[in-house]
């Protein structure tokens, strides 16, 4: 994907010597299409496409009803998860088994692992075919028991330098390629924004919309809300009593309709109950050119400077309320220029590029 004339040019790298046989195994609790369920599902779709632009052949593995485009080959579908936790924990377990069995036969250069599953994590050591694994998650118990006790193989990168230290204990050589957008679809808008907040991501209990909402309505801001509604028991009793005037909910909007909404919001709320690894709202706000407000979680601290919005302490309702309209005031021209100059999606896929081949030559 190009990135705007504006964007700096990728920095060098070394680029393959030949087109490489990618196969990128995928999150597989929601097919690959828009509107994306959350930002991995995003983040595989673009990589996929880039990766095809530069000539690479790629076979992308994840659940059936993604994107014609991508040109899925299907491990699961969409009735092979059910309602059941622990049916669908079986079923998952069984769709990236059965993968991993075969993956050896594909005739691949390289295994782009970006699934949150232990199966590619415990079953790497037992194949011929490299990978890479990307970790998109801090450690949680499944991948703490994939991983400890030396038990680790492949190489492994992450999203950001703070996700890097919370796997430092597990996984001390692992580089980091942070996230990159389409600087080219994520845009300011040529018309002065509105007044209200914007809020975007999945509506669950650790993306902590409600606190918000709480904050908006302290500072007396109008906030819009955009995202798909994951978890019904939270949005019912946690969203659905506080919509009215000054609460809106969009829905589930598409990448373009969801540009359209930032780049008109006067400030993006990021309120991450968790460490988030990185924080794709945060790039993508400020590639529209909007500031952020948000909570000191993960990389977030990371990301935001002091000319580009405002971090407060985790889950502090109150000093968010009084960030708003501090981070409301800052520069929209600074907001796009530093995603310019860290996120562009050439950028990141040029790293990735590099780290593919390096893998795949280590074991030719």
């Amino acid at each position: 994907m190009p990135t705007t004339s504006h964007s700096p040019a990728p920095q060098k790298s070394r680029a393959p010597s030949r087109p490489l046989r990618i196969g990128v195994i995928a999150h597989i609790q929601f097919p690959i299409r828009q509107p994306f369920a959350g930002g991995l599902e995003a983040f595989t779709h673009d990589i996929v496409l880039g990766l095809r632009a530069r000539g690479h052949e790629v076979i992308l593995f994840a659940r059936d009803g993604s994107a014609e485009t991508l040109r899925v080959d299907p491990i699961i579908e969409h009735r092979c998860l059910p309602i059941s936790l622990s049916e669908g924990y079986m079923a998952e377990h069984h769709a990236y088994l059965g993968l991993m069995q075969r993956i050896d036969s594909l005739g691949l250069d390289v295994i782009f692992n970006n699934a949150l599953h232990y199966v590619p994590a415990t079953m790497a050591s037992l194949l011929r075919t490299p990978m890479l694994t990307v970790l998109h998650t801090p450690p949680f118990f499944e991948l703490i028991n994939a991983y400890g006790d030396g038990r680790a193989a492949g190489r492994f990168c992450t999203v950001s330098a703070a996700n890097a230290r919370s796997w430092q204990h597990l996984l001390p050589e692992c580089e980091v390629i942070p996230n990159g957008i389409d600087l080219q679809a994520w845009m300011p808008s040529a018309t002065p924004p509105g007044d209200h907040a914007l809020w975007f991501g999945r509506l669950v209990p650790e993306k902590g919309a409600h606190l918000a909402i709480e904050a908006a309505r302290k500072a007396g801001m109008e906030i819009h809300l955009a995202g798909n509604m994951a978890d019904d028991d939270y949005f019912r009793q946690y969203i659905e009593p506080l919509l009215g005037p000054r609460v809106h909910h969009l829905g589930h909007l598409s990448r373009e309709q969801l540009v359209m909404a930032l780049a008109q919001a006067k400030v993006a709320l990021v309120t991450p109950c968790w460490d988030e690894p990185f924080g794709l709202v945060v790039a993508e706000a400020m590639a529209c050119g909007t500031p952020v407000a948000g909570f000191d979680r993960g990389a977030i601290a990371d990301l935001v400077t002091e000319d580009t919005g405002v971090v407060v302490p985790a889950n502090d309702v109150e000093a968010l309320a009084a960030a708003m309209p501090i981070a409301a005031g800052k520069s929209r021209q600074a907001c796009r220029a530093l995603a310019e100059q860290n996120w562009g999606f050439d950028l990141m896929l040029s790293r990735y590029e590099r780290l593919l081949a390096e893998v795949a030559a280590g074991h030719a």
